[in-house]
């Protein structure tokens, strides 16, 4: 199992962006796929405190429900990049 859960969902950009990052950093992680409907993600509402996606979780790091693509990218990239 990996460290990191990203919720997200399909053909969102904002994730795409997390994702890309994700993958050039040759990280390990888990995906949840949300529902379209923002009344329906009660799984990342619980999570992060709010319905968006993407949101990540990083066990690791303490990390328990970040959101904000921008902000996501650049954790990753300070924490896991070279």
């Amino acid at each position: 199992m990996a460290n990191i859960t990203l919720y997200e969902l399909a053909g969102c950009p904002y994730c795409k962006k997390v994702i890309d990052k994700l993958d050039e950093l040759g990280l390990d992680y888990d995906s949840i796929e949300v529902p379209r409907s923002h009344s329906d993600r009660t799984e990342v509402e619980d999570v992060s405190g709010q319905t968006g996606v993407p949101v990540i979780i990083d066990e690791e790091h303490g990390i328990e429900g970040m959101p904000e693509s921008d902000d996501i990218v650049e954790y990753l990239e300070e924490t896991y990049g070279s």
